[in-house]
């Protein structure tokens, strides 16, 4: 059995690693990682602090 992230978690690491330049991009990143629960930040709370994550460590180009 594999220990890793769940779906959340991973996507507010990728958020905070100023890789992810949008909610789409973290969706993107975690359906290739094999994540499948499409649904888990549809809630205005998590995207909310996604969004400002993002924002906040984006990394220059």
């Amino acid at each position: 059995m594999l220990d890793r992230p769940t779906y959340t978690e991973r996507a507010f690491a990728l958020a905070q690693s100023g890789s992810a330049g949008s909610l789409k991009a973290i969706r993107q990143q975690l359906k290739a990682e094999g994540y499948s629960e499409a649904g888990q930040l549809s809630g205005t709370s998590i995207r909310g602090q996604l969004i400002r994550l993002i924002a906040a460590n984006k990394v220059a180009p």
